[in-house]
């Protein structure tokens, strides 16, 4: 069966070049007459590989020393709730900016375990914006800001790092991490679904400043505190070795690329490609969110009459692209753009909606 293009939100495309190395490795990982997933996380090969990722990650993204790289589980959605709970104390607050369904859903999972400020909120408008940051209403004492880079359901994306003077940032940055280069510095705490960007689901990246790993939190268990994983180099219990592999091959895929600039320069070129085709087509499709705002990884658009969608995603799945429907929370459909889709799959996209459009008016 040949590849389709494959716009999934997620879990999302991942590099071909990836996947063909996973497939002739499978039954024989490193010489080992085994696969990866069937030998221990305690062995010589798999703790060579894990440290071989982080190196390699820590190289794409210029880690500071003084931040801890974690290979976690739970999904991002564990963490709403596991955050607040190693870096809030009791009685504490934390700021949370939310534009759109994520942000929305990581401050009611926070809530049971740290006071909620909720210090920005685009919901009025439908999250069609961004919360201007001269708008937000944060408080110095604040455990920690948290906010949402891209929200992949509404298509926004901040695009610039926000100020928050002393308090740590906290970023989920699921959807758009290693899009672009990145100054780590900036923040605090940054976590990501592996789904999107990075490998297969069941994995999460986080890196977080190393002296955030002393607060005390709340009372939890040990699998629970951050401390402890990195104090076990993420292997307090059995990691997804699977999906640490995976991330590993892409980090190399990554570098082969050129790195982050690259990937930025790519992403950017085929977010503009696409908004383009949208917006000069004579409003038969549109995109809603405030222009500034629009995000580079995911982009949600409508056909200019709704009965016309059944057709539209009919007739892009035979002609081979893949996933195009949007979120059930808004219709239409959505194109996400993550850094394994190239520009060939939105060149393909886009001459099927110029004909799409010639052939239904």
């Amino acid at each position: 069966m040949d590849r389709v293009w494959n716009f999934s939100a997620g879990p999302a495309a991942l590099p071909q070049a990836v996947l063909a190395r996973a497939q002739r490795e499978l039954l024989d990982w490193d010489g080992s007459g085994a696969s990866v997933m069937e030998q221990s996380h305690r062995s010589k090969r798999f703790i060579a590989m894990a440290a071989q990722a982080e190196a390699d990650l820590r190289e794409l993204l210029a880690v500071p020393d003084d931040y801890a790289v974690l290979f976690l589980q739970g999904g991002a959605t564990q963490h709403f709730a596991q955050i607040p709970i190693n870096l809030a104390g009791e009685g504490d607050s934390a700021d949370y900016i939310v534009n759109g369904h994520w942000g929305e859903k990581a401050a009611g999972e926070a809530a049971p375990y740290v006071r909620v400020n909720l210090a920005a909120s685009s919901k009025a408008d439908s999250y069609l914006r961004l919360p201007p940051r001269a708008d937000w209403l944060l408080d110095p004492r604040a455990a920690y800001v948290h906010y949402t880079p891209n929200e992949t359901i509404h298509g926004v994306e901040y695009r610039e790092v926000p100020e928050v003077g002393e308090v740590p940032l906290v970023a989920d940055m699921s959807s758009n991490i290693l899009s672009e280069p990145l100054d780590v510095s900036r923040f605090g705490l940054i976590y990501a679904g592996a789904q999107k960007n990075i490998g297969p689901s069941g994995l999460v990246l986080m890196i977080v400043r190393r002296d955030l790993l002393q607060r005390a939190g709340r009372p939890m268990a040990r699998i629970m505190r951050y401390a402890e994983h990195a104090a076990a180099d993420s292997m307090l219990n059995t990691p997804n070795t699977w999906g640490w592999y995976l991330a590993g091959l892409t980090f190399q895929w990554l570098k082969a690329q050129g790195g982050m600039a690259a990937m930025a320069a790519r992403n950017q070129a085929k977010a503009e490609l696409l908004y383009r085709a949208i917006d000069g087509s004579a409003s038969y499709y549109r995109n809603p969110v405030d222009p500034p705002a629009r995000s580079r990884m995911n982009v949600p658009f409508t056909l200019h009459d709704a009965a016309l969608d059944a057709d539209f995603l009919k007739e892009s799945e035979t002609a081979g692209l893949l996933a195009l429907k949007g979120h059930k929370a808004l219709g239409g459909m959505r194109a996400s753009l993550y850094n394994a889709v190239p520009l060939e799959a939105v060149q393909a996209l886009t001459a099927f909606m110029a004909d799409f459009a010639k052939r239904h008016g």
